[in-house]
């Protein structure tokens, strides 16, 4: 208004300041009240000559008062709201471009981003301004200017997106927008994290705002406060780590990472320190390897994005290996068989399977295939027949480790599923290339999987299969004797491996075998195998290009759910960071799928370069918060007229001991004090009323744990607060007298202290007025709403609520708390719901009000064809009940039992309410149990008792 961060709720009601002139003019003219005066007796009164009088005028500075009282009191009646806005849109009629980023890093603050936005939007709406929002994570397509009312609405649909942003995508689209709206102005809230493109958007969009002459200006963090999560490459045996990353230094230099298994059980924990500047560091786990295999996703505690959760799949978990020994029965006995070594050194990190004895060679390998190992171990297995030969290569084609060991029988034998060329007869102690004494290892490669590993200087060989010089030998050298005759190589083939130990399992050839050595090196070698892939009739090819479909996804906040339509499937090999395709998740079968995550190994949140963005104007994601004048005019209005009382009163001469001059002169020094002292009672703020719990009672007390209670929210309004209070020992009365259940006195919630886990249900009433609850005291409620418990929305807004008409302030309130909570979808309560068959039967659920809507979680339809069920529940309790009947009102009872409050309709009415509130919190105690009790007559009658 005027250039003034000043809006009026009902602007209409300014027009009465014209009136201010005519009440001027009529206070002016009429007298003030006369003042008594005692006569001396009638003889003086005689001498009185009579003439004409002009009254008295009321003194300018009471007409100045009781005006400024009047004009207070009409710039209440508007509703005048102080809107600071910050830095915002330059000023103008343009129209207005919003660019906001909902990328990966955007999750951490995002209702602080939405409010930016929200207020940016409603400021061009009182200017008159059509809006345009881009979200630079979302798919980039052509946009136009729009009504500020369709942009909110498309605001509230946008979320934060579970990938990094790609903002030069949209470059062209902005490009294009401006050429028809040159002019115009453009809002970029930042994340502060430079994106998944290579360009420098800050620079590009400076250009093109230079070029159409618009004005930028960005908001954004001072520094970026996200944390992410990047997976370290996972080697079996070697402790689990990841990466906790920021874009700069944030002041938050410490925190906690987690290790949830597949239900979203902890496992266990590490804390993490990122040094004052530092902008990464390592996080490790220390586990036994079954609880290492268990752990499906790492994330930071508290950092609800998709950006700090890694998924993890089978790759670095336990993998399953197929044992085969190509020897006699007679060879293959306990304590004496190369398997049973390969056995002892495999089983504390895979999962070891052999044939069924008796077996012949061919029909073990194809046992162990048809239970789709990950690797194969073949000890001294020889020739194999076309059709074995022609499967086990197809393994290794698809993606399956081979894993071969020397013998009598491979020696002997041309075996073409080897890594290298092999000599025939192999080489021994005493043989024509012989040695003097046996040969130990040498030192392994920087390059081999090996390195690292210390060879033991008592290991001997006594003998080897050696390897045909050749080129490529050396590349294909994993480890090697001191005279450097390769004694393990390994060769890719196709999407596989082969890796072959030149010496035999077992102690025939070698004390490998007895070291601890054997048991590192197997280690590494089955840590290179990926997931099982089952075998078909296709070649390698058609393995190569396999696809696997989006089993589970992330959303933006790090919740698992359903994949969206727009996710796509990922070939197997897939190592790419999530896109928006590609959403991070869980690809393929839960036996031999692959995650994909926000970030890979190597991945740095890099800050945003804002050197190119010359001329912006930069301001906060925080703002100025917005005032309401209301009750400050009104205040300041009724003091005036406090003090116009008392003028009045010392003017008709009622205050005697004050001042022997003239009126006029001492009416101020008269009036000065008590003028203070209203003004300052007037303007004080008045600290919250809330009603203080007896010491069992409160929140976190021992009564809490020791006894069911149910719990309202503490909203701060002092006449909503006594209401829950009272329909809550109401409805907790008629519990204790008609069912089993004695619930406490009820509990006031201060959702930023009390602990929620105490209470099964929780009852909010929705106060319009009052602010936001903050964003710790939402991750509560949706945490609470997670674990089990309910949560029931009040509106209380029944009879003011129109079907298709704009929502009421609290409905409008409601929508945008729940904007980041993780809201199921709703219906209204079903006539088979078993909300409506718990202990009553019913068909509503009034309160003061019957009109109003009940919504639930949607629960699964009812089987096609299937027989009728008397009551359907879904898999768990609904964690949200929405109504606009204002339940507490109907639940309110007096000390005598007495209604507090009318309802609406006849007492039948507040029966209904009572057993609709009794039907609420057995359900919430006892769930779907209730959704198979219904049934037990039919039961009983089939059965024939």
């Amino acid at each position: 208004m005027l250039g003034i961060p000043l809006t009026f709720a009902a602007p209409l009601a300014l027009a009465a300041l014209v009136a201010l002139p005519a009440l001027w003019v009529l206070l002016r003219v009429t007298p003030p009240r006369p003042r008594r005066i005692a006569f001396p007796p009638l003889a003086l009164v005689a001498d009185l000559l009579p003439k004409r009088e002009t009254p008295a005028r009321t003194p300018p500075w009471l007409l100045a008062l009781r005006i400024l009282a009047a004009a207070c009191l009409i710039l209440a009646v508007a509703g005048p709201v102080w809107n600071p806005g910050g830095i915002g849109a330059a000023a103008g009629r343009n129209p207005l471009l919003l660019i906001l980023d909902n990328g990966v890093v955007a999750a951490h603050d995002w209702r602080e981003r939405l409010r930016a936005a929200t207020d940016e939007i409603e400021a061009a709406a009182r200017d008159g301004r059509p809006v345009a929002l881009v979200a630079s994570a979302e798919a980039p397509a052509p946009f136009e200017a729009k009504a500020p009312a369709a942009a909110l609405e498309r605001l509230r649909a946008i979320q934060p997106r579970p990938h990094l942003g790609d903002r030069d995508a949209h470059l062209a689209s902005i490009g294009t927008f401006l050429e028809r709206m040159p002019g115009a102005s453009i809002v970029w809230i930042s994340d502060g994290v430079r994106g998944a493109g290579g360009g420098d958007f800050a620079s590009s969009l400076g250009e093109l705002a230079r070029r159409h002459g618009s004005a930028v200006s960005l908001l954004k963090a001072e520094h970026s406060p996200a944390l992410a999560l990047e997976g370290s490459p996972v080697q079996p045996g070697e402790k689990l780590s990841a990466q906790v990353l920021r874009a700069e230094a944030n002041g938050r230099d410490t925190g906690l990472v987690r290790a949830l298994d597949q239900k979203g059980l902890p496992l266990a924990e590490s804390r993490f320190t990122l040094q004052p500047e530092a902008r990464d560091t390592s996080v490790s786990f220390d586990l036994p390897v079954e609880l290492r295999n268990a752990i499906a996703r790492l994330e930071i505690e508290g950092e609800r994005s998709a950006g700090a959760v890694v998924l993890m799949d089978e790759r670095g978990k336990r993998r399953r290996v197929g044992l085969v020994f190509g020897g006699t029965l007679d060879q293959a006995q306990p304590l004496l068989a190369p398997t049973y070594y390969l056995a002892k050194a495999l089983t504390p990190f895979a999962d070891v399977q052999q044939p069924r004895p008796g077996q012949g060679t061919a029909e073990s390998i194809g046992q162990m295939l048809d239970n789709q190992v990950s690797v194969l171990a073949l000890a001294d297995v020889g020739a194999l027949d076309d059709r074995t030969l022609a499967r086990v290569e197809q393994f290794v084609d698809e993606g399956g480790l081979l894993l071969r060991f020397a013998g009598p029988r491979l020696a002997a034998g041309n075996d073409p599923l080897v890594p290298v060329r092999l000599r025939r007869g192999g080489r021994s102690l005493g043989g024509t290339l012989s040695w003097d004494r046996p040969k130990t290892l040498a030192a392994f490669a920087p390059e081999s999987p090996f390195a690292g590993l210390n060879p033991p200087t008592d290991i001997g060989v006594r003998r080897q299969i050696l390897a045909e010089p050749d080129g490529d030998l050396p590349g294909k050298t994993w480890a090697a004797l001191q005279d450097g005759t390769p004694i393990v190589t390994a060769g890719k083939r196709g999407q596989g491996l082969v890796v072959l130990f030149h010496v035999t399992a077992d102690t025939t050839w070698s004390n490998l075998p007895l070291s601890g050595l054997f048991v590192d090196m197997l280690r590494r070698v089955v840590g290179l195998a990926g997931p099982s892939a089952k075998l078909g009739e296709g070649d390698g090819r058609q393995a190569k290009a396999a696809l696997l479909a989006p089993r589970l996804t992330l959303d933006g906040f790090g919740a698992l759910g359903s994949p969206p339509a727009s996710a796509t499937a990922v070939p197997a090999d897939f190592a790419d960071r999530a896109g928006p395709e590609h959403p991070p998740g869980f690809y393929g079968t839960a036996e031999g799928g692959i995650a994909v995550n926000a970030l890979v190994p190597g991945d740095r949140l890099e800050p945003l370069d804002l050197t190119g963005l010359k001329g912006a104007r930069m301001g906060s994601l925080a703002g100025a918060e917005t005032l309401d004048l209301r009750a400050l005019l009104f205040s300041l209005a009724l003091a005036l007229l406090a003090l116009d009382t008392l003028a009045g009163l010392w003017l008709g001469g009622f205050f005697r001991g004050v001042g022997r001059g003239s009126p006029g002169k001492a009416a101020p020094a008269a009036l000065l004090l008590p003028a203070l002292v209203g003004l300052a009672l007037a303007c004080a703020p008045l600290p919250p009323v809330q009603a203080q719990e007896p010491p069992a009672n409160r929140p976190n007390g021992i009564e809490s744990a020791l006894a069911t209670r149910l719990a309202f929210v503490v909203t701060g309004d002092a006449a909503t607060d006594a209401a829950s209070r009272a329909g809550l020992s109401g409805l907790s009365q008629m519990l204790a007298a008609r069912t089993a259940l004695e619930p406490g006195e009820p509990a006031g919630l201060n959702l930023e202290k009390d602990e929620l886990a105490f209470y099964p249900l929780i009852y909010w009433p929705i106060v319009a007025g009052r602010p936001q609850p903050s964003e710790a005291a939402i991750r509560k409620i949706d945490a609470f709403m997670r674990n089990g418990g309910t949560v029931i929305f009040d509106t209380r807004d029944a009879q003011t609520a129109r079907a298709n008409g704009p929502p009421t302030p609290e409905t409008a309130y409601l929508r945008k708390m729940l904007a980041t909570l993780e809201v199921p979808e709703l219906e209204p309560v079903p006539p088979d719901h078993v909300l409506t068959k718990a202990f009553y039967l019913v068909d509503a659920f009034p309160g003061r009000y019957g009109t109003g809507q009940t919504w639930v979680e949607t629960i699964p339809p009812a089987g096609e064809g299937g027989e009728r069920r008397p009551a359907r529940a879904g898999d768990g309790v609904t964690p949200i009940i929405i109504t606009g009947n204002d339940l507490a009102a109907a639940w309110a009872l007096g000390r005598n039992g007495e209604p507090l409050y009318p309802v609406s309709g006849d007492q039948r009415q507040r029966e209904m309410a009572f057993r609709g509130g009794i039907n609420i919190v057995i359900y919430t105690l006892t769930g779907n149990y209730k959704a198979d009790q219904v049934h037990v007559p039919a039961l009983l009658e089939r059965l024939g008792q």
